[in-house]
């Protein structure tokens, strides 16, 4: 197709299930404070968050943002436009932390707590923050790196500052003194979250409202694939996004009514939008889960609660299912669960299914998109795809040469729509690398879209392995390794080759000590064409991965380079 209009209105429209438009309509609000100004007092005495068995209404969320906006406002020298980390978990004190920050007309740059000092103080010096909220858990890292940037106000919390008196000095003193997770610190001029509290309430807040084509976030891209850059996501991306998602994954679910479980982390945007933007708009009472990976206090947390929709990734749906008192739980509830952040392996959605009833959502997203771009209708889920694009959102795939493909053509995918972000912070060459003059955005990922408008993702175009000219993709053999029955993650990627230019290996993490290399060339074999079964099988104990279970390629092919250099 060449005609990108025709494209869109001609074959999109019909694709989409009844009762979902093909257009959305953000004009009712301006920015992301009017959504929270409407849920406040729609949902007032509704639960909205909950975290280590302490629970905020809609109400006392509007309340304790505004507490920390008046912190902010009246007791540091920030402005509307000045930047603000949040480096935090799933605890209450994100959300009244970033909507503080937002009420306050601040830009907020989401700060992953596990980022090593070098990641945090290139995000921190790249972003121009001013100011800093991080747990205390990681001060002591803090206390390194911010003089070394432009931060003039740190606000350090402990993980149980938002309960009752009582119960956050015990949760406080047992992280401290008997888990040992904080280490000591001196940062001179903090100042502790609880007092920037009560600092706040001698204050009434005054909203900083912005424009919809302000930026509202700094959502920085990972660094998977080199250098962290910051998208700048704007109130309008964000908000179209919300009705974007809500249209395709939220059209079933009650307002007021629903539970909505959250381990994964809300300052990764997938999260931000379904938790805190969706969830918000239809009055769901959102779980945080601040360490899913502690797998015992997770099955506490959710253990007999009547939970209606579940978002995740495939590594966490694998490690659920694993878990024998997770299988016994009460899935009657279940409406929607929502994959997105890595591939969804085929073995993986069919066992869910069996096991809860409830068929696995997978939809696909970037940073630069705020995130969701497309995503299975819940009626029509095709398994093996991403779906259809959502709502007002235009998708084509292209040649190397920037030509435009056909149905059922391999290129690369490219996205326009109005959750695409403005561009990269004081980036102008990649954000003109990335998206053209008519708005699309290259996403780097190798695609197909069939007859049905169901968009397939091939792979990472710098993932792809290239062997005497022909295209192997990890995902495809990661898929097929995932079929065996000792094989728990995989990854495979290309090394230097003096013949065929590269030659593949895969790493493999089993839960059978005896699986050996032939037993997997075997099975590759019985999968794949001769020249996609890998020279080299390496197994380990663990593979590198992202803070959310997305296994690190890059740092895998890092490795084998610096062997070669050796």
């Amino acid at each position: 197709m060449t005609n990108s209009n025709f494209w869109h209105d001609k074959f999109w429209h019909d694709k989409y299930p009844d009762g979902v438009p093909s257009e959305i309509d953000t004009g009712q609000y301006r920015s992301i404070l009017d959504v929270l100004d409407y849920s406040a007092r729609k949902y007032a005495d509704k639960p909205v968050f909950s975290n280590l068995g302490k629970t905020l209404s809609y109400a006392e969320l509007h309340h304790q943002s505004g507490l920390f906006c008046s912190y902010l406002q009246n007791h540091t020298d920030l402005r509307p436009g000045d930047r603000i980390a949040v480096m935090l978990p799933n605890l209450l004190q994100f959300p009244v932390a970033v909507f503080g920050a937002l009420r306050a007309g601040l830009v907020v740059v989401n700060t992953n707590p596990l980022y090593t000092e070098r990641e945090m103080e290139h995000q921190f010096n790249d972003s121009g923050a001013k100011a800093l909220v991080v747990l205390s858990n990681m001060a002591h890292m803090a206390e390194r790196v911010v003089p070394k940037t432009s931060i003039k106000h740190v606000v350090i919390t402990n993980v149980g500052d938002m309960l009752p008196a009582v119960k956050r000095v015990l949760v406080n003193a047992v992280v401290k003194h008997v888990k040992k997770m904080v280490p000591d610190y001196v940062v001179p001029g903090a100042i502790p979250f609880t007092k920037a509290m009560k600092l706040g309430a001698l204050n009434n807040p005054l909203d900083a409202r912005k424009e919809g084509d302000e930026t509202a976030v700094l959502q920085y891209t990972g660094g998977t694939t080199g250098v962290a850059k910051g998208a700048m996501l704007t109130h309008r991306n964000i908000l179209s996004n919300m009705f974007q998602t809500k249209a395709m994954v939220a059209r079933n679910l009650e307002d007021g009514k629903e539970l909505l479980i959250a381990p994964l982390p809300l300052y990764h945007i997938f999260a931000f939008t379904v938790h805190c933007m969706v969830g918000m708009l239809v009055g769901a009472h959102n779980l945080l889960i601040t360490n899913p990976r502690d797998m015992k206090t997770f099955m506490k947390d959710i253990k007999g609660k009547p939970f209606s929709m579940f978002v995740g990734l495939n590594t966490l749906f694998v490690g659920l299912m694993k878990n024998e008192e997770f299988r016994q739980m009460d899935f009657s509830h279940l409406k929607n669960t929502v994959s997105g952040g890595m591939a969804l392996q085929m073995d993986t959605a069919e066992r869910w299914e069996q096991l809860t009833g409830c068929k696995i959502c997978e939809g696909y997203g970037m940073t630069e998109t705020s995130p969701i771009v497309t995503i299975n209708p819940l009626d029509r889920i095709k398994l093996g795809t991403i779906g259809i694009p959502v709502p007002s959102c235009e998708l084509k795939v292209i040649d190397d040469d920037g030509n435009d493909l056909g149905l059922n053509e391999v290129g690369e995918l490219c996205v326009r729509g109005p959750q695409v972000m403005k561009g990269y912070w004081e980036n102008d060459e990649a954000t003109a690398d990335s998206i053209d003059a008519d708005g699309w955005l290259k996403t780097g990922d190798i695609a197909t879209i069939d007859d049905e408008g169901y968009a397939t993702i091939v792979d990472r175009k710098k993932d792809m392995i290239c062997i005497s000219g022909f295209n192997v993709y990890p995902n495809e053999l990661e898929e097929v390794l995932a079929m065996h029955p000792d094989v728990t993650q995989s990854a495979a990627i290309g090394v230097p080759h003096e013949r065929s230019g590269e030659a593949i290996k895969v790493f493999i993490v089993s839960s059978n000590p005896q699986l050996n290399r032939d037993d997997v060339i075997a099975h590759l074999r019985k999968h794949v064409t001769g020249y996609k079964v890998p020279k080299q099988v390496e197994f380990r104990d663990q593979l590198p991965t992202t803070n959310v279970g997305k296994i690190l390629r890059r740092e895998l092919r890092d490795e084998e380079l610096k062997k070669l250099a050796a």
